[in-house]
């Protein structure tokens, strides 16, 4: 696939903050790994599949890291209709591209079947993605550094096969993300990782088309509400004198940008084809509630993430509230916007079928 090296100058801020495609092959791993990464307990202990995709941001070791998350590869539970929706919704989460993919196995019931894994990877991201991807291994027990890689190295000959096809980049975790003794290594062999790749992204056409749909509907979106915007901007100014002004002003744009991006990297033209030509014309709007995730920048520049739940069906008004009442517990209230009109209404503002 094509690079970051290549790209315009205005995309290089974003190598500060690594990109990590989180793929699970089945049963808990990628969410024990998502948790490790960032070092809080983002999914229960006991969640083995999600049928949506879901972005996470925090930091790893210090560095700044967004996570994104969705259905298990070998989930059985998915209709291809849905799985080829959720698979675009994880690329435009996941824009411009990832830095990494990372691949997770529990070490102690990978097997045979799981070397397939390889095959839907490219199937799915592009014959190059290999070259981004690095192998996890779930651990529980009491072997450490050496010992532990000498174990990996010494079990079935499909496990180190699987390593050698991803260059022999694999990394053993702890599954308690209590443990921060882990996250200086693993930040290590991703940030080695990306860097033997020059700094490069992993790009794709399917990422470029994930990228120009996020970027229309944006554009959509922001041209839907140019009044509301001026409008609000037309009371601050009644409101604050210079300084105060700027900083509202400030404040009030980042928060519409964020909003604006969460909702179009989670809803728009490329994805609704994907679910209308699934589900036929009379699909309920509950389905584009798989994972609703709302992004709201703060005054102080932080992004604060809610998640609607993962497997939100197809229904009406008491789902809807269920998910506003989930979402707003998540956000901190200072930055809190009024989550009701901004996404749920528009989501069910659709007739139901």
């Amino acid at each position: 696939g094509a690079s970051s090296v290549t790209s315009p100058p205005e995309k290089q801020p974003s190598a500060t903050e690594l990109r990590l495609m989180v793929v699970g092959s089945s049963g808990p791993s990628q969410f024990q790994l998502t948790n490790v990464i960032l070092g809080r307990k983002e999914f229960p202990k006991d969640v083995a599949s999600i049928s949506g995709s879901m972005k996470s941001t925090g930091e790893l070791a210090g560095r700044r890291v967004v996570v994104i998350n969705g259905p298990n590869i070998y989930d059985k539970d998915l209709s291809q209709a849905k799985r080829k929706m959720e698979l675009r919704r994880s690329k435009c989460l996941c824009i411009p591209g990832p830095h990494a993919f990372l691949v997770a196995f529990d070490m102690e019931t990978i097997s045979l079947n799981d070397m397939n894994t390889i095959r839907l990877m490219k199937e799915r991201f592009g014959r190059q993605c290999l070259r981004h991807c690095m192998v996890l291994l779930a651990y529980e027990g009491d072997l450490e550094g050496a010992a532990l890689e000498d174990r990996v190295r010494k079990r079935d000959w499909y496990l180190r096969e699987l390593i050698e096809k991803h260059g022999g980049r694999f990394h053993v975790f702890k599954k308690d993300w209590r443990d921060r003794s882990q996250e200086r290594e693993l930040l290590q062999k991703i940030e080695w990782m990306v860097a033997s790749l020059a700094g490069a992204f992993f790009s794709s056409p399917s990422f470029q088309k994930a990228e120009d749909s996020v970027m229309k509907e944006e554009k959509r979106l922001r041209k839907q509400r140019a009044a509301e915007i001026e409008k609000a901007w037309d009371e601050m100014e009644k409101q604050y004198l210079e300084e105060d002004l700027y900083f509202h002003k400030d404040a009030y744009t980042a928060n519409i940008s964020a909003e604006i991006r969460a909702k179009a990297e989670i809803d728009n033209s490329w994805l609704r084809t994907s679910l209308a030509r699934g589900l036929g014309s009379g699909f309920v709007v509950g389905a584009v509630l798989g994972a609703l995730v709302g992004a709201i920048e703060g005054p102080g520049g932080m992004v604060l993430y809610g998640l609607i739940g993962g497997a939100v069906g197809g229904s009406g008004g008491g789902t809807a509230q269920v998910a506003i009442e989930h979402i707003e517990n998540k956000v901190a209230p200072p930055a809190r916007l009024n989550f009701n009109s901004i996404f749920i209404n528009r989501f069910f503002a659709a007739p139901r079928t």
